[in-house]
Order: C-alpha cells, then sequence, then structure tokens
C-alpha cells in the first residue's frame, strides 16, 4: 500500500478537510468532467447528503462547493477573491469556471441540503448535477468525501468493493500493516522514514520530496504563529473567542521565572495545537494532518519538539513527517480518518499516533518503539465521538487537538522507556478504531445530533 506523504498532508483551507475540502474539490472534479463533455451545459446543480447536510452549514460546505463550481481549489484558495466571487454568485445566480460558459445557478435553489438517509457509500455524500437549457439534467456524478480532503466517485466507491486496496507493487516496500512495517524495517536495516522515502523516489525525485516537505512545514508553522497572534470572536455564531495569543503572551511573560511549574509544558502543546484550530476555525490556511479537524497535533507536537527539546534539529523535520505520514496510512487503509465514519477517533485520535510516531523518531526509537507509540496514543483515543456543537469546528474541536498533542508526546516517551515489546499492536488497535467506528451511532458522528452538540446551548 502506498500513500504518499502529500497525500496524508495537503495544504488547505478550514475549517473541515472532508466538509470544505472535500467538497471543493468533489466541485473540480465535476467540472473537468464538464469540460470534457460533448454535452453543452447551461446549469449546474447539487444536493449535499448524510453529514454533509447535517453539519453542513457550520462546516461551510455550501460555501466550499459553491466556490468549487466557480473554479477554486484549497491549495491555491484565495479568501479575498472568494469573498467577491460568492457575492457576484449570488447577485447574478451565475457561476463563471474557467473552461466553461457561465452557468445558471442559484445557491439558495440550486444547492439542496438533504436531510434523509446518507447516500450508500459514506455518510459523507453529494449529488452534482449539469442542466440543459430547459432545466433537465444531462450529466450526473455522485462524490464521497471519504476524509482528509480525499474524495471518491461513486463508481470508485463501488470498484473498491469496501475492501481494501490491494499493496502496489511499485514501491520497494507497501507495507499494509505494521506487522509488514516492522518486517520490511527489520529485513532492510532501514527506519520507517527511509522506507517511506524510498518508497516516495519512486515518483518525485529527492530534491521534489525535500522541496514539497519544507513547503509542508513552512505552512504548519506559519499557520501556529498567525493563530497566536489571532484576536477576537471565531464565526459561526458560537461566539467562541480566539484564546492562543492570550496564553502565549501569558507563557512568554512567565519565562525563566522560577514559579514556572513544570507542567506548564502542557500548556506550550497546547497553545501551538489550538492556535492551528483557531486558524482552521476562522477559515484559514491549513495542512491536513492527517484531517483539518485534527490540523493542530502533528504540527504542535513538532513544534514542541524543535522548540522545546534539547539537541533538536530541524534537518529531522523531514524523518518527522515522513514516519507520521506512514502510520496515517495504516490508519486510512485499514479504517479510517473520517469523523463521519469513525467519530473523531478516526481524526484526533490518528493524528495523535502519527504525531507520537513522528516524536519518538527523531528522539531515536527504534521501529518498534515507534510502532508502540503510535499505538499507545491511538488506544487512548479510542471511542472518541464526534459531536461538533453547532456544527463548528470549535467545540471540543480547539482544545481536543491541544489534549492530542499532549497526548503524543507522552505515548512518544512512554513507548521510549521501553525496548518496544508491548501487548497490544498497532494493528490490533487500528482494526479496534474500525469496529467501534462501524458499531457507534450515527448520531455521533459528526452529525451534531448527539453528545455535547445536543447537551451545550448553541445560540
Amino acid at each position: 500500500m502506498f500513500l504518499s506523504v502529500f497525500d496524508m498532508f495537503k495544504v488547505g483551507v478550514g475549517p473541515s478537510s472532508s466538509h470544505t475540502m472535500g467538497p471543493m474539490v468533489a466541485a473540480a472534479r465535476f467540472l473537468e468532467l464538464l469540460r470534457a463533455s460533448p454535452f453543452h451545459p447551461k446549469g449546474v446543480r447539487g444536493s449535499l447528503h448524510g453529514s454533509l447536510a447535517f453539519t453542513g452549514v457550520g462546516h461551510a460546505t455550501d460555501r466550499a462547493t459553491i466556490l468549487g463550481l466557480a473554479g477554486f481549489a484549497p491549495a491555491t484558495y484565495d479568501a479575498a477573491k472568494a469573498e467577491t466571487t460568492l457575492a457576484t454568485i449570488h447577485a447574478t445566480q451565475t457561476v463563471t469556471p474557467p473552461g466553461l460558459p457561465p452557468l445558471s445557478f442559484d445557491p439558495k435553489r440550486d444547492l439542496v441540503f438533504d436531510y434523509g438517509p446518507a447516500l450508500p457509500g459514506h455518510a459523507n455524500g453529494m449529488i452534482l448535477k449539469a442542466t440543459d437549457a430547459q432545466g433537465d439534467v444531462i450529466m450526473e456524478e455522485t462524490y464521497y468525501s471519504i476524509g482528509g480532503g480525499f474524495v471518491l466517485t461513486a463508481t470508485e466507491m463501488a470498484e473498491a468493493g469496501g475492501k481494501k486496496a490491494r499493496a502496489r507493487a511499485d514501491v520497494p516496500y507497501p507495507f499494509e500493516t505494521a506487522a509488514e512495517m516492522l518486517e520490511m524495517a527489520k529485513a532492510s536495516s532501514l527506519t520507517i522514514a527511509q522506507m517511506k522515502r524510498t518508497n516516495e523516489l519512486k515518483f518525485r525525485t529527492a530534491a521534489e520530496i525535500d522541496a514539497g516537505i519544507a513547503r509542508l512545514w513552512e505552512v504548519m508553522n506559519a499557520c501556529i504563529s498567525r493563530g497566536m497572534e489571532g484576536t477576537g470572536i471565531l464565526p459561526g455564531g458560537l461566539k467562541v473567542r480566539r484564546r492562543a495569543k492570550g496564553i502565549h503572551d501569558a507563557l512568554m511573560a512567565e519565562r525563566g521565572l522560577n514559579m514556572t511549574a513544570p507542567h506548564t509544558i502542557n500548556d506550550w502543546m497546547g497553545l501551538y495545537a489550538m492556535a492551528v484550530n483557531e486558524e482552521n476555525a476562522a477559515g484559514g490556511q491549513v495542512v491536513t494532518a492527517p484531517t483539518n479537524g485534527a490540523a493542530g497535533v502533528l504540527p504542535a507536537v513538532l513544534r514542541y519538539y524543535l522548540d522545546h527539546v534539547p539537541g533538536a534539529s530541524s534537518a529531522r523535520i523531514g524523518e518527522f513527517l515522513l514516519t507520521a505520514a506512514a502510520i496515517g496510512g495504516l490508519c486510512k487503509h485499514n479504517a479510517s480518518i473520517s469523523g463521519a465514519e469513525c467519530g473523531c477517533q478516526a481524526e484526533v485520535g490518528s493524528a495523535a499516533a502519527m504525531a507520537a510516531a513522528g516524536l519518538a523518531a527523531v528522539l531515536g526509537g527504534s521501529p518498534e518503539q515507534i510502532e508502540n507509540a503510535a499505538e499507545i496514543a491511538l488506544e487512548h483515543h479510542l471511542g472518541m465521538t464526534c459531536d461538533p456543537v453547532r456544527g463548528l469546528v470549535q467545540v471540543p474541536c480547539i482544545e481536543r487537538n491541544g489534549l492530542g498533542a499532549i497526548k503524543a508526546v507522552s505515548a512518544a516517551s512512554l513507548a521510549l522507556r521501553g525496548d518496544g515489546q508491548h501487548l497490544v499492536s498497532l494493528d490490533v488497535c487500528i482494526e479496534t478504531m474500525r469496529q467501534t467506528g462501524r458499531d457507534m451511532h450515527e448520531k455521533y458522528k459528526e452529525t451534531s445530533l448527539g453528545g455535547l452538540a445536543v447537551n451545550v446551548p448553541n445560540c
């Protein structure tokens, strides 16, 4: 199984990889179909289903779909241009995507939130249609946003048949499980990061890999910095205050004082993660790690390593991210990274496992200790529900990333105190996450119909 580090980590826009980035990507794919079609469309329509409907407004799914149909993409998103474009679309009831004629589209009429049963392929489903001059449908496609900004058509989902994709034979180390990963590491005498990098070299040059990884960390780190400077109230109506700047200012004022307690380091880790997720909640630029809702955990742990661990080196950033991507790929391949499919255990839990593995790697851990670190972090997120208040990626999501980062560091430290031998394997833990997600009631899987979402006043 090969899933590139640049698939796991994608530069995008908040607040949600599955509900914002995914629908935008789906709309872009639909435009590609229209450009290649012999038909001459005059209008477009869409419908959002399952979790995309129930929490779509809070996750800006409608906004993302509209902008996607206008030609916007997550990686090149321009916030100022988006605002102008949205105003024009609402005023003219028309979208003008590049390479196509102006298409009739009234956001209030032509994008429907369907609150009935979810589509059969996945909890995050959407249908896009093209119409002729009479309004008759001339082309239609169903898309599923399966988490982390990944999108599949209904046909692609059916071809997979619900089964795991076969390992790609065109990479040197096509491990599909953690057990296979450890076996290959032992046989090759390579680290997990070295195996992952060798696989990447099948598709990119060493210079391209290094530049791509540097870009990912640049965006992650810039997001932390912006978040620590941001002030005001987050959008959406909950009136959640941005807290990262206040925490950062207080921590800076306390630096060097003898009164500072040792556990204050947890505040730094929480700060970095919350800064990212406040930026995400505000619709800023983030990197899926592996999703937007869990985007703060991994950058927080990497920033903790670089700023607070003696002997830390920026030269090991690639090792951290490659190791984390290998673990994230196992979670996605064998279970899920989608909150709408398996709850928040699949998002923050997977993120914590990835971050713990990355930290254990750069602290000198063996492949067995790295696998143990990932397992510990994931195990202690099992069963976590996804119940965003008012459908916004704010409560409990922002603080949850902070605690996920702290758990990840603790998991890595605990694993490094051992020799890598442990009772519960990462494979067993991932399979348990899959089964738990399957059995979890739908109201706890990003629908905002249960949990905190119905017990916290949201107006």
